[in-house]
């Protein structure tokens, strides 16, 4: 492996392990005073990380916990809490037994009593239990819709948290009178406490009005029981919460700069707020990287062009990939031929789309092998199978399960 594929290998795990939520979540929990019983939910693909720095902190003052995560994302046991797996990015049956137990548990608790409710991203599909008259597969129908529709994640969550029993702020109002001390790790831009988890413990900021507008604009299919959830009106306001945000994409890619600087690449904090179609951010980022290549573009080499976000995915094909994945891919083309040059996109939780990679690494080599092995980058693109595309020539970025979860990170690095 040659020197900047290394750095990027480096970059990529070096930034993730920066913003792990262990010690943020020491600090936040360091910095309140906790009064009477004390009970912990958590929920998210950080939901294990964050509960275990909960129990470092707390130890025996925790009373009781629940842990709410994907599949294969727990490390273990965490004394006095039950860790449940559940799906992701679709709710499954363990996501409605985990999230009834949290029920229980908040509906039990009293005046004198407080709950740490610790989110982290992941917790709209791993959080959920379908209002009256609703099912799971009602749930799982909407949501399929949704993540095929194009439509961005406050859209996506405008619509999900209107069909929950905890969604929206009802979780919070479930735990009333009982106070709620909410620790967020956030993957949404913007941080939007009302849409990180589809905002459980936070006043819903979005209206009826739009929740339907989103429905007629992606001209969704939906069930008069559905269409009549939505033109309800979601708590506004919550007496019993107090939040504290502890690491966002911004973060990230503060991380992400220093430690470029370390290898000795200038860095530019392009944008910690990219979003739209992950194909064209991909070739935006090879049009950029031309620009580098001909010194048309400041700083010149050695530099890393950091971008952060999340991206969104129309899909059209059959086949396997997610967001980081297809930007990774779309830019190979754009960079073929071009040396000294990588270009990477990764998930910081570790999982893109429904896959084990975190993202993809390309080069100026990479168009080049898919050829010699009878493949075109853009036809495997409109299949929307980047993941067996990437394969093929050895372009995965697999870091497994990270522990923490504060959307993307895609950088150009230039020699």
């Amino acid at each position: 492996m040659d020197k900047i594929n290394i750095d990027a290998n480096t970059l990529i795990t070096r930034s993730i392990a920066a913003n792990l939520p262990g010690i943020a979540v020491k600090k936040a929990l360091g910095a309140h005073h906790f009064s009477g019983q004390l009970s912990v939910i958590a929920i998210g693909k950080a939901a294990w990380t964050m509960a275990q720095a909960a129990h470092e902190e707390l130890g025996n003052r925790i009373a009781r916990g629940i842990v709410i995560t994907k599949y294969e994302h727990s490390q273990g046991s965490i004394p006095g809490m039950e860790i449940i797996e559940a799906g992701h990015p679709l709710s499954d049956e363990n996501t409605i037994k985990g999230t009834e137990k949290a029920l229980a548990l908040a509906e039990s608790l009293g005046a004198g009593d407080e709950l740490l409710f610790l989110i982290s991203g992941g917790g709209s599909a791993l959080f959920e239990k379908p209002l009256p008259g609703l099912s799971l597969a009602d749930i799982v129908t909407v949501n399929n819709q949704l993540l095929a529709s194009g439509a961005d994640i406050v859209e996506i969550n405008m619509i999900r948290k209107r069909l929950s029993c905890v969604k929206g702020g009802r979780f919070a109002q479930a735990c009333a009178p009982a106070k709620v001390f909410t620790v967020v790790l956030s993957d949404v831009l913007g941080d939007r406490l009302d849409s990180i988890a589809s905002g459980p413990a936070a006043p819903d900021r979005s209206t009826a009005e739009e929740a339907l507008a989103v429905a007629a604009r992606y001209k969704l299919k939906l069930s008069d029981t559905i269409l009549e959830y939505l033109a309800k009106e979601t708590p506004k306001q919550l007496d019993n919460v107090e939040t504290v945000i502890t690491g966002s994409v911004r973060t990230l890619c503060a991380s992400a700069a220093e430690i470029a600087k370390e290898l000795g690449y200038a860095p530019q904090i392009l944008c910690s707020d990219m979003n739209g179609e992950a194909r064209e951010v991909g070739i935006l980022m090879a049009a950029i990287a031309r620009q580098i290549a001909g010194g048309q573009y400041s700083p010149s080499r050695p530099c890393a062009i950091i971008l952060g976000g999340e991206t969104i995915v129309h899909l059209k094909g059959k086949g396997k990939g997610g967001r980081n994945q297809e930007i990774a891919l779309a830019a190979a083309e754009g960079i073929a031929g071009i040396a000294n040059l990588t270009i990477f996109s990764v998930g910081s939780d570790g999982t893109d789309g429904p896959t084990d990679a975190a993202g993809g690494i390309v080069d100026g080599s990479t168009a080049a092998k898919l050829k010699a092995k009878g493949l075109k980058p853009l036809d495997i693109l409109d299949n929307n199978d980047a993941y067996n595309g990437l394969k093929t020539v050895d372009s995965l970025v697999l870091t497994g399960p990270t522990g923490t979860n504060v959307n993307d990170l895609s950088i150009i690095l230039a020699r």
